[in-house]
């Protein structure tokens, strides 16, 4: 086997400000033939530099040929899979992108009156309806502007919900030890106290741990389903009834809710709250820190403490409703990313009813394919998951010395993003793997061929992947020291 079955650039690849030339330009301005006035007339002098500032000199295709040159070392779900677990990077359509750039969209500014608006605020009208018939659930909000923002206001309408009833003694909020790791700091950051459940030997929330748990003092249950390893919490009637009965909320993470998108609803499932990650589920930008979108889902007994404002419609006409006394009140700039929003919409309406379903089906049956393929060299301690699958490097460790993140290292020599290593905590040595929908067959077998190669270098070969990556532009760094001596400034040579 080659060192580099899938070379990427060189490292040799030259920075921008190593491509300057004094004096070089990408455009060429003429004098101006009409008057002007000097610079110190129109800025005060407090604000003017006193040199100008060190940038790159270089005609506009060296720029364009740098930059694209050095976007092919990055890798991204234009360029191959990426099997990042639990993130469903899955591939946007060029479409979403096509509807979220028309001028009307594009163009809006947020204090436009409404009355001039009346088309966006019909797509977040039908985008909230749309996603509460996908959930199942009566009322939502898309201000929140991220997965995690949505866990926030989710929390916030559950202790809002409490309080509205005198139930202050509620300050636990259950968690299996499988979440996410945004849980317990968003129960953390609202004010609750953590209590953490654990799974059974089949990777499922424990009936008898959530029994033992359950009190007056529990405000709810954040349960992901299917759930972190990819299962599907089976008992969910159960232990929706027995969080009700002792008088809490069930909030689901909708962190996973590509493999039930069509199939099933949470709200049928008994849950009161469920946010959305539009970036994972519904196919809009991830990564690179946003922007985002984490509409939040609730049943009517939740609706009022909803944050304001929400969209509502009179005979036709629509308008942001701010007559909310119960309401927790803002949680983001404005009314949403609203960018965001357009691209979810039209994924939505691309796909339909039907392609809703499918997508979740195919994102399950690659899932199922891919686990095939892999389980007989790396083992999957609860089994196939649904979307995604948790495999364990444990026995190739015993048997060659080589971890985990050596083979997610040596993964990027063949041209693949690692999958999320390590996490969920409770499985050892852990590669969590979701293909999403969007991958062929060819493209699967490519990625399991690349795993099982890498199995066969570490018996034959251990140190070429303890050594990996060869052929990236950057080879294997200390992150623990890169972390504490973050270098991220170019520096001008001396001269």
């Amino acid at each position: 086997m080659s060192q580099t079955p899938f070379p990427f650039l060189g490292p040799t690849t030259p920075t921008i400000f190593e491509r300057s030339r004094p004096g070089r330009s990408g455009t060429s301005v003429p004098r101006p033939d009409v008057p002007t006035r000097p610079l110190e007339e129109l800025i005060p002098a407090r604000h003017l530099r006193a040199s100008p500032p060190r940038l790159p000199e270089v005609p506009e295709h060296e720029a364009v040929r740098h930059y694209t040159e050095i976007s092919l070392k990055n890798h991204h779900v234009d360029r191959a899979l990426y099997p990042l677990g639990s993130c469903t990077m899955k591939y946007n359509p060029k479409v979403n992108e096509q509807m979220a750039r028309l001028g009307g969209f594009a163009g809006l500014h947020p204090f436009t009156p409404a009355e001039a608006v009346q088309g966006a605020l019909g797509l977040m009208h039908e985008l909230g309806e749309m996603l509460g018939e996908i959930a199942g659930m009566d009322a939502v909000t898309l201000q929140p502007a991220a997965g995690a923002q949505g866990e926030l206001t989710g929390v916030l309408l559950m202790r809002a919900y409490h309080q509205s009833r005198g139930d202050v003694q509620r300050r636990r909020v259950l968690i299996p030890d499988s979440a996410h790791g945004t849980n317990p700091a968003t129960v953390a950051l609202a004010g609750f106290e953590v209590s953490e459940l654990k799974s059974n030997e089949a990777g499922r929330l424990s009936v008898k741990a959530l029994r033992e748990a359950l009190d007056d003092r529990v405000a709810g249950l954040m349960l992901t389903n299917p759930n972190t390893l990819g299962v599907f919490e089976s008992a969910i009637l159960e232990i929706s009834e027995l969080v009700h009965e002792a008088g809490g909320l069930m909030y689901m993470d909708g962190a996973n809710l590509n493999a039930l998108t069509g199939v099933a609803r949470p709200g049928d499932m008994g849950y009161d709250i469920v946010h959305f990650n539009l970036h994972k589920t519904f196919s809009t930008p991830h990564g690179g820190g946003g922007p985002g979108a984490g509409p939040v889902a609730v049943m009517s007994h939740l609706e009022p403490f909803l944050p304001l404002p929400t969209v509502k419609s009179d005979d036709g006409v629509l308008s942001l409703d701010w007559d909310r006394p119960q309401s927790i009140g803002r949680i983001h700039g404005f009314y949403g990313n609203f960018g965001v929003l357009v691209r979810a919409y039209t994924y939505i309406r691309m796909l339909g009813q039907s392609g809703l379903r499918e997508m979740a089906e195919a994102a399950v049956l690659n899932n199922a394919y891919l686990s095939a393929r892999l389980e007989s060299r790396f083992p999957l301690p609860y089994g196939r998951g649904m979307h995604e699958s948790v495999f364990s490097g444990t026995e190739l460790k015993k048997q060659t010395g080589v971890k985990t993140l050596d083979v997610a290292k040596r993964l990027l020599d063949y041209g693949f993003h690692a999958p999320t290593v390590y996490f969920p905590l409770i499985v050892a040595e852990a590669l969590m793997t979701e293909p999403t929908e969007t991958e062929t067959k060819e493209e699967l077998d490519r990625y399991a061929d690349a795993l099982l190669s890498i199995a066969a270098e570490a018996e034959s070969d251990p140190e070429l992947v303890t050594g990996a990556p060869h052929a990236t532009p950057v080879r294997r760094l200390d992150e623990g020291r890169a972390g504490r001596e973050l270098d991220v400034r170019w520096n001008f040579p001396e001269g």
